[in-house]
């Protein structure tokens, strides 16, 4: 029996790039060496904190006050009950890196095979490299532009992406540094900002009804499965942050400061959001966007241009993460490049593309209102499919290798989040006015639970697919169990 060359490398001196801030990291999907690993869970608290300080998260929490008909209590119940699930899967997620030593998207490989794969990661690659660097981006510059009003709107979005391109472009070690020393900033302000606002709120209320309403359980769904897509639209980069760990590095340690950053930061920014709506009357609120305008306006003009700032350095914060990541997703593909910086390369081309997507939509963003939201459904599915895949292989050892092996196929894997993701999303989702399935109109009570549905749907059908489709043993496999 042969013996596979995808094998993890121990160690490799060639890359001689360790914990360097200001250097291109090389390479890009591949299993990091040991002699790479570097860097402390404690890290990933402010990793996962500073990308969530931006206006986008601001705008999950006004939803549920907004359009959805709850009140302030109702709603916060919601952000935390969602936001506490995604925290959860992401600190499970991001134990793996260590010992994988690879990118989420290509850890996937072993739920999806390496073929199959070209499913979540392409949608990744295309959801975080353009589609969210869009959305943040504008975001950013709307910001930067209503701090500068003699900035123009174009120029102000190409500085807030020549940023977010430049960091990213350099790679792990300067994204990481760099929401270390924005994670202060971002912190004091929207904190202080946060409390400025729950202080001119009312949280006794009564929930306005005059945009659209569901019933209330409806309502909580809709809101709980909104907090908790936007928390775990980072579970697909869990393990491309916490890789370069040494491989023995404490699993509760890397999950705790993981969820933590995700927790803290979605819940506070998301219950301010909720709150600046308690203080709109009925006549106000209806027809009204969501604009970083409804945090500002309640606060002193002092405190709001510092909001104004921290909105535009979240921004950065946030997709730094995302191009990054989306470089990492690009090459999860299969797709080989020769040059030593084609990940740093990927992720420019990406940025780029995100660029020309946001400049055609800088003037009319609320275009972008429901990408929140309906982005995020394809993750149920992936997550049912990872875990129950992590599940049933507990107690083997080497996952990186059949990770790299281009030989190892699972189409159960694909073909469960196909079925689970397309049956939740036809007769689930509730996107109103854009679509609503056949269940909830029948039953508005339902709300949206596409991501129940199709996390549990999913999980259902790659059980049954991968006992009939048996995961074609690689050589990895064979030569391990000889």
């Amino acid at each position: 029996m042969r013996v596979t060359n995808t094998l993890p490398i121990v160690d490799n001196p060639n890359r001689d790039y360790g914990d360097k801030i200001v250097a291109v990291e090389p390479g890009g999907v591949e299993f990091i060496p040991l002699n790479e690993r570097h860097g402390r869970p404690r890290q990933l608290l402010w990793t996962w904190t500073s990308p969530n300080m931006e206006f986008a998260t601001v705008g999950v929490g006004i939803l549920g006050v907004l359009f959805w008909g709850l009140t302030f209590w109702q709603t916060v119940l919601a952000i935390v009950v969602g936001t506490a699930l995604g925290s959860i899967t992401q600190g499970v997620l991001s134990t793996w890196g260590p010992k994988g030593g690879l990118p989420q998207m290509v850890l996937s490989r072993t739920a999806f095979g390496y073929l199959g794969n070209i499913l979540p990661a392409g949608i990744n690659a295309l959801v975080a490299g353009i589609g969210w660097f869009a959305v943040n981006s504008i975001s950013g510059a709307l910001a930067l532009h209503a701090l500068f009003t003699g900035l123009p709107g174009q120029l102000c979005l190409l500085i807030i992406v020549l940023a977010q391109l430049g960091i990213a472009y350099f790679g792990h070690n300067l994204v990481h540094v760099f929401e270390r020393f924005a994670f202060p900033v971002l912190t004091v302000i929207f904190v202080i900002a946060a409390i400025w606002v729950l202080g001119k709120s009312h949280p006794g209320a009564a929930a306005l009804t005059v945009n659209f309403p569901p019933p209330k359980v409806g309502g909580f769904l809709l809101m709980t499965g909104a907090a908790f897509g936007y928390a775990a639209g980072w579970n697909p980069y869990a393990s491309d942050y916490t890789r370069y760990l040494e491989p023995n590095t404490k699993s509760l340690p890397v999950a705790l400061w993981s969820g933590l950053g995700v927790f803290v930061s979605c819940v506070l920014l998301e219950v301010a959001g909720a709150a600046a709506i308690t203080t709109l009357t009925p006549k106000a609120a209806t027809g009204a966007e969501i604009s970083p305008t409804m945090i500002t306006d309640l606060l002193p003009s002092w405190l709001g241009n510092l909001t104004l700032l921290a909105i535009f350095l979240g921004a950065i914060c946030a997709n730094v993460l995302n191009i990054y990541s989306g470089s990492l997703s690009f090459m999860a593909l299969g797709i080989k490049l020769p040059t030593r910086t084609a990940r740093a390369l990927i992720a420019v081309a990406l940025g780029l593309i995100g660029y020309a997507v946001a400049a055609h939509y800088l003037k009319d963003s609320s275009t972008y209102e429901n990408f929140l939201l309906i982005i995020a459904y394809w993750i149920g599915p992936w997550l049912a499919v990872v875990f129950v895949d992590r599940f049933l292989r507990r107690g083997e050892a080497d996952l990186s290798a059949i990770a790299q092996d281009r030989s190892f196929q699972n189409w159960a894997g694909p073909i469960a989040m196909a079925v689970g993701g397309g049956l939740s999303i036809w007769l689930f989702a509730n996107q109103y006015p854009k679509y609503i399935g056949p269940i909830p109109t029948a039953h508005p009570a339902f709300g949206d639970i596409t991501f129940e549905v199709g996390f549990v749907v999913t999980a259902l059908v790659y059980v049954v697919l991968r006992a009939v489709l048996k995961p074609k043993q690689t050589a990895a496999e064979s030569s391990a169990t000889r």
